[in-house]
């Protein structure tokens, strides 16, 4: 309950604040992308990794979730078929799942805007796939350079997709907040009449430049 606590809390902020607090890791890569830019999503991470062209996995994944689960979905990068679409969204919707951040592509794309179910995705294929092959459910799994762990919260909005480790999410909002608090201040500031360079210090590194 500790953690939902604060990951409701930290959903308030934006994904790219939440990244930079965080120290610049954890950003998923910009491939991966809202199918409608007001979608917003947040909650603890359930893995699953599947076969490219397949989704047999994202069927047995949707009989395994808890309410306010997002699915993170592994396809591989491949976005030349789509395994998610308007019926695995009714589906994840009766369950209570609040959205679905997949390394590949989905399809039914207007339906499921319809529905208001976020999706995070890099593509969208008119094209089917299987159900046949095998895959896993609450394993690690890596897109773009970051790994997520099942259990790990994620914070996705139009700027992008951020994965913070469900141990850090204490010290990630108290970073959040205080970056959120300065830039309040560099805002009053410029209204001032302050500028971005002497708010951020960077006069020393212009003069190296010979930028003065």
């Amino acid at each position: 309950m500790i953690n939902k606590h604060l990951a409701s809390q930290l959903s308030q902020f934006g994904s790219a604040s939440i990244y930079e607090a965080q120290g610049a890791i954890g950003a998923l890569d910009s491939g991966i992308k809202p199918l409608c830019h007001s979608m917003h999503v947040s909650g603890p991470a359930f893995t699953v990794d599947i076969r490219p062209g397949d989704n047999l996995m994202l069927h047995y994944a949707l009989l395994h979730t808890q309410p306010g689960d997002v699915l993170v979905v592994d396809a591989k990068r491949f976005i030349e078929a789509g395994p998610w679409g308007d019926i695995l969204t009714e589906q994840a919707i009766s369950k209570g799942v609040t959205g679905l951040i997949i390394n590949g592509s989905v399809r039914d794309a207007q339906v499921i805007k319809t529905l208001g179910f976020p999706v995070f995705c890099r593509g969208l294929s008119i094209k089917g796939t299987a159900k046949k092959q095998p895959g896993q459910i609450n394993v690690p799994v890596c897109i773009g350079d970051t790994v997520i762990n099942p259990g790990d919260y994620v914070f996705g909005d139009e700027d992008g997709v951020v994965a913070v480790p469900q141990q850090n999410l204490a010290a990630v909002l108290k970073a959040t907040q205080e970056r959120e608090d300065m830039e309040a201040i560099y805002r009053e500031e410029i209204k001032k009449g302050s500028s971005t360079v002497d708010l951020l210090g960077l006069r020393d590194t212009l003069n190296k430049l010979n930028l003065a």
